[in-house]
C-alpha cells in the first residue's frame, strides 16, 4: 500500500459528483425546529393516536444520548435501520455505478457484497490469513484506483475473532478510501472500539448496532460513526423519516438503562466460556475457534450432516461449511444455559 498523509483525504473528492452536488429533500419536520403548539405542515392526521405524527428525520433526542455514551459529538452520527441502511448509503454515496469498486475480506459479512451489486459496484476480496486476520501482503495487490470503500468486519463474521488493531491502524494510514470497520459484536470482545480514533482519521466509518449487546434487533437501529462531512453526505440521501417513532423512544429508553445491556453482556460471555469448554470435550468437534463475539465458529466431522441433526431436534445454528476458510464449520450462537445445555445435550448423541 502506497502510504499517503491522512492529512491529504478530502472527503469531497471521494464522494459522487451527482451525490455531492445533490439537492436533499426537505420534510417538514427538516424545516422546522423548536417548541410549537398547533403542527399544521406535514399533512398528519391531527386526532391523537401514539403514531399521528411523524418521527424527527434526525434522531436529534438518541443522537444526544448516544453521543455521551460514546464520547463523540451528536454531528459524527448517522442512525439507520439497522447497520445494512448505512452500508448500502455509503456505497450509494461514493460508488459510481459500474465504474467504482468496494474491496471487501473473505470470509466476511455477506452484505456488504450484496449492497455492491445491487448498486452495480464491483467486489474485490481479499482472502483471510490461515488464522482469521488480514494479509497486509495480498491486500496492495487486490486493490486499485477504482476502490473507494474497505470493509473491514471485526470482530468478524463468521469466524468471530477481533481483526489485529495494528494492522488496521496500518490499514488506515496507507488506504486512501474509505475504511469502514463493523463493529457489530464490539461490546464482547476486550477491545476499544475505533470510533476513539475518528478525530484522527477523515476517512474512518464504524458501524455498530442495537441488535447485539443491546437486545433490540427487532427494532432494526444501527449506529454510524464518521467525519462530520460523511455524516451529512448520508443524510442526504437517506429517506427522510428512516427511523420510526417506536424504534427511537425504545432506543432512549435502552440508552437510559444500559446498565441491562451490560448485564447481558457479562452473562453472555460466562456462557460462551461455558460452551466453548463443553463443545471441546465432544467426539464430533475437531476445534472451536477463539471468539470475541457472542458466537463460537466450530468445526466438527461433517458440518451439513450436524446441521441437518441439530435442525430436526429443533436447534438451529448455522452452516458455515461452504465459506471460505470455514471447511466443516458451523456457527453456533450463545444462547441462554437452558439453550446451550439442550444443544450440547444433542450433540453427545452423535
Amino acid at each position: 500500500m502506497t502510504k499517503r498523509s491522512k492529512s491529504f483525504i478530502d472527503i469531497n473528492t471521494l464522494v459522487r459528483k451527482n451525490i455531492l452536488t445533490l439537492k436533499p429533500y426537505s420534510s417538514a419536520r427538516d424545516e422546522f425546529k423548536g417548541e410549537a403548539e398547533v403542527f399544521l405542515d406535514a399533512n398528519e392526521n391531527p386526532y391523537p393516536s401514539p403514531y399521528n405524527r411523524y418521527p424527527d428525520p434526525l434522531q436529534r433526542s438518541v443522537k444526544a444520548k448516544l453521543a455521551e455514551a460514546k464520547g463523540v459529538d451528536p454531528a459524527n452520527i448517522f442512525l439507520g435501520n439497522g447497520s445494512d441502511e448505512a452500508i448500502d448509503l455509503l456505497i450509494r454515496a461514493f460508488c459510481e455505478p459500474y465504474q467504482d469498486s468496494i474491496l471487501i475480506t473473505d470470509p466476511t459479512y455477506g452484505m456488504y457484497s450484496v449492497c455492491a451489486e445491487v448498486n452495480g459496484v464491483n467486489v474485490q476480496q481479499v482472502v483471510l490469513t490461515p488464522d482469521f486476520d488480514l494479509d497486509l501482503e495480498a491486500l496492495p495487490k487486490t486493490f486499485d484506483a477504482s476502490t473507494k470503500i474497505l470493509f473491514l468486519c471485526s470482530p468478524n463474521n463468521p469466524t468471530g475473532n477481533l481483526l489485529s488493531r495494528d494492522k488496521i491502524m496500518e490499514v488506515l494510514k496507507r488506504f486512501y478510501g474509505l475504511v469502514v470497520i463493523d463493529e457489530a459484536y464490539i461490546d464482547f470482545a476486550k477491545s476499544k472500539s475505533f470510533v476513539h480514533e475518528l478525530a484522527k482519521y477523515p476517512h474512518l466509518v464504524v458501524l455498530q448496532t442495537f441488535s447485539k449487546a443491546w437486545g433490540l434487533a427487532g427494532l432494526r437501529l444501527g449506529m454510524c460513526f464518521a467525519s462530520p462531512e460523511i455524516i451529512h453526505i448520508l443524510n442526504k440521501i437517506k429517506y427522510p423519516y428512516n427511523v420510526n417513532i417506536r424504534t427511537q423512544d425504545l432506543a432512549l429508553d435502552a440508552l437510559d438503562n444500559a446498565y441491562r445491556k451490560d448485564i447481558w453482556v457479562d452473562e453472555i460471555l460466562t456462557q460462551r466460556d461455558k460452551l466453548v469448554k463443553a463443545l471441546r470435550s465432544l467426539k464430533i468437534v475437531d476445534k472451536v475457534f477463539h471468539s470475541d463475539a457472542n458466537f463460537v465458529l466450530v468445526r466438527v466431522k461433517d458440518a451439513p450432516f450436524t446441521y441437518q441433526y441439530l435442525t430436526d431436534n429443533k436447534i438451529i445454528v448455522r452452516d458455515r461449511s461452504r465459506v471460505t476458510l470455514c471447511y466443516n464449520c458451523i456457527r453456533i450462537t450463545v444462547g441462554t444455559p437452558e439453550e446451550n445445555d439442550k444443544l450440547i445435550e444433542a450433540l453427545k448423541k452423535l
